[in-house]
């Protein structure tokens, strides 16, 4: 007996805990899209402060030895100096056009002797080969470049490599494995650029690449969504336990092992001197006003008799 009343308290505490691991496991998930939605509030920010800023030289945004600031990125740069045309790589895989296109990537050796690794925009797969058909070739010669600083990409975790000539990633230690040793050596560190003019130009020239979206992304309506479903957790599991007391309720009275409802207890009318609520009377049994006329006649004559 003992046994068969506990059963349903530990059922029900399995339900509780069920229900708290759930919220946490929530919490954790929409705490991780609130830091998602920071970051990409962040990242709006930088782009609208940089993006049209004025160009400068790179020593202004990048002195010699240091590393691109966070806050820096996107900034338009001014880059004086010569394409170093024939160690040109291409970047692999790169969703353009609707295909896996390829990105251009040529080291540009500024006027100080330090090489920038300059991104000239995108070219399509080839009509029946994988690599592009042709490549536009950049301006010969001393060239001014107006370009977007960018942070290198992250090497791939999974390994992958590339064919000769290209790379996988915008990985400045991957690129440089790819170059000649003396331009390896005085190429920038941790970041790239993204051409956005070229004087002389180049005709044909790669496409140019997308502006940056100005999306924020649907991070904050996930991480509300996540605290709601905490909370319909705890409903939910409210909701059974309420529905399994309802029915041990009616399995009770039905068995008649438990009392009668209030109807057994209320006092009977002939002790209140009121009629039984529980029976319309005839005036509002009856609403034509002929039954009621009739009603009135039958009172009258029982009124009658007992006096």
């Amino acid at each position: 007996m003992t046994a068969t009343r506990s059963s349903p308290l530990v059922r029900w505490t399995g339900y509780a805990l069920v229900a708290v691991l759930f919220a946490i496991a929530c919490a954790f998930l929409s705490h991780w899209q609130f830091s998602r939605n920071a970051e990409r509030a962040t990242e709006l920010r930088v782009v609208e402060q940089n993006y049209d800023a004025t160009a400068v030289p790179l020593e202004d945004i990048v002195p010699a030895g240091s590393a691109l600031d966070p806050d820096d990125e996107w900034r338009p740069v001014e880059l004086i100096g010569q394409y170093l045309s024939d160690e040109q790589l291409l970047v692999r895989n790169r969703p353009h056009g609707g295909t896996a296109a390829f990105e251009v990537l040529v080291p540009f050796r500024l006027e100080d002797g330090k090489v920038v690794l300059i991104n000239r925009g995108w070219v399509p797969p080839g009509d029946d080969q994988a690599v592009p058909d042709a490549v536009p070739a950049p301006p010969e010669g001393t060239v001014t470049v107006e370009a977007r600083l960018r942070p290198e990409e992250a090497a791939p975790r999974s390994g992958r490599s590339a064919p000769e000539g290209q790379v996988p990633t915008i990985n400045i230690g991957l690129v440089a494995e790819r170059l000649p040793a003396d331009t390896a050596s005085a190429l920038q560190p941790s970041l790239f650029a993204l051409m956005s003019s070229e004087d002389p130009a180049a005709s044909p020239a790669p496409s140019a690449l997308e502006v940056p979206s100005e999306d924020p992304g649907p991070h904050l309506s996930y991480a509300i969504q996540w605290i709601l479903f905490a909370i319909m957790g705890f409903i939910f599991i409210g909701y059974i336990i309420r529905t399994e007391l309802r029915h041990r309720r009616e399995d009770r009275e039905d068995d008649g092992t438990e009392a009668p409802s209030a109807q057994a207890d209320a006092p009977s009318p002939a002790i209140t001197g009121r009629s039984d609520p529980a029976r319309p009377s005839r005036g509002r049994r009856r609403s034509d006003p002929d039954a009621s006329e009739e009603d009135a006649l039958l009172d009258a004559a029982g009124s009658d008799r007992r006096t």
